[in-house]
C-alpha cells in the first residue's frame, strides 16, 4: 500500500490527514477517490511531493509499496 497525505484545506475536503491506497499511477489513485476531492487534487495550484521530493511531471507519478504522496495546497498568509 501507498499513503496519501492531505495538507491544509485538502485535509478538510478529504476528512482525514492521510489515507492508505493501493500502489499505482496517479490517474488510478485519483480515479478511486471521491470526484470532488479528485478534482481539487488535480488543480493547477496543487503541488505534489513523492517521498518528500517535489514532482514536476504529474504524468510520471507512479507509487510503489510504502511510497508517500503529499498534496500541497498553495500557501497563504500575512
Amino acid at each position: 500500500m501507498a499513503r496519501l497525505i492531505f495538507l491544509g484545506r485538502l485535509e478538510d475536503m478529504a476528512g482525514t490527514a492521510g489515507r492508505e491506497v493501493p500502489a499505482g499511477t496517479l490517474a488510478d489513485i485519483l480515479a478511486a477517490l471521491d470526484g470532488d476531492l479528485a478534482a481539487a487534487l488535480t488543480a493547477d495550484r496543487i503541488r505534489l511531493a513523492v517521498n518528500g521530493i517535489l514532482v514536476a511531471d504529474r504524468a510520471a507519478v507512479v507509487l510503489g509499496e510504502d511510497d508517500e504522496l503529499a498534496f500541497l495546497p498553495p500557501v497563504s498568509g500575512g
